[in-house]
């Protein structure tokens, strides 16, 4: 089997634990557990963004976040639970698509995050995809967990059963 299909079956069992994740967030999008911590919608945007970087990975070999003369990076804007569920599958759609069509020899290509045209990290693209793709996303979807908890919304089972879902 293709290095490439194992990263793929990964994406597919990960995302869709962060898909059932996603369906229970409500329309509270300005809700924070503490003062420190992002908004219950800014931590709902950046799960439906992390799958997006799957295809800049793939088809690009650095990302600037704040290019020399160019706007920086920002996050989509989206405002409504629905609206992240259609930009997390639009964005899963895409990476999909970009794993299906990436070689295994390129998985060890070097991949670069900059801003303002420095080095921030360099790794090869099957670390990047890993790290900054599906363990990251798994990172932030357990804090969503914690977030669904505090609000009262039962938490959808993931790896095993949660304690508000005996099944899977």
């Amino acid at each position: 089997m293709k290095m490439t299909e194992v990263l793929l079956q990964e994406l597919e069992m990960e995302m869709a634990n962060t898909r059932k994740t996603l369906e229970r967030i409500p329309n509270k999008f300005d809700w924070k557990p503490h003062e420190k911590s992002m908004s219950m919608g800014r931590l709902a945007i950046h799960l439906a963004e992390i799958p997006a970087w799957t295809e800049m990975t793939v088809k690009q070999d650095e990302f600037d976040v704040a290019p020399a003369g160019a706007p920086p990076y920002e996050s989509p804007k989206v405002g409504t639970p629905k609206e992240v569920l259609d930009l997390f599958d639009k964005n899963l759609a895409s990476a999909r698509s970009a794993l299906k069509e990436m070689k295994d020899e390129d998985l060890m290509k070097s991949w670069s995050l900059k801003s303002g045209g420095k080095t921030i990290m360099t790794m090869p693209k099957a670390a990047v995809l890993r790290g900054f793709v599906l363990n990251h996303n798994v990172h932030h979807r357990a804090q969503m967990g914690v977030y669904l908890r505090l609000n009262n919304i039962p938490v959808p089972s993931i790896y095993g059963p949660s304690a508000d879902e005996g099944e899977m």
